[in-house]
């Protein structure tokens, strides 16, 4: 009995959790698309945070660009800021066979970067305004895994 009450208790709390995650998200999609979590690291810490995190889910990491770095040396003064790509081939090339245009969205990009009053943020596209914005209604169990990542990805660094 314990156990059928744990397994409806978790299945309502998931359910839940995917509900309220859904609200935020479609907020997201209203206004332009884009997530923004605040970290509680410096920007270094919460770069290695999110690759450790990647890393730990299996999930292929492709590199992170420092844009700080590369501006600084080109004359330009930018604060910390650094896009980290990451993503795993079978679920995000499903949506590249859905609408090649997609391939603008894959692999995954987190940008962290430091706010002019020294806050730090980790900030994505969301996934269901990436589906609206190339037109794909044939993957969305995909799109949900995908958010779900995302999510759990940048939930390693939330204040």
């Amino acid at each position: 009995m314990m156990k059928i009450s744990n397994a409806i208790l978790s299945a309502a709390l998931l359910t839940t959790m995917t509900a309220l995650a859904q609200v935020s998200r479609a907020e997201a999609a209203d206004r332009d698309g884009i997530v923004t979590v605040k970290s509680r690291y410096s920007v270094s810490e919460t770069v290695d945070r999110i690759k450790r995190s990647v890393e730990d889910k299996g999930i292929t990491l492709f590199g992170v660009i420092d844009q700080a770095k590369l501006g600084n040396a080109a004359g330009n003064e930018v604060r910390p800021s650094r896009l980290v790509m990451f993503g795993n081939p079978a679920l995000g090339t499903t949506f590249i066979t859905a609408n090649p245009l997609a391939g603008l969205d894959w692999p995954v990009r987190v940008l962290v970067y430091q706010a002019k009053d020294g806050s730090v943020y980790a900030a994505y596209t969301d996934f269901g305004w990436i589906a609206k914005r190339h037109r794909i209604s044939s993957r969305e169990r995909q799109f949900a895994m995908a958010s779900q990542v995302i999510e759990a990805v940048t939930a390693t660094v939330k204040e």
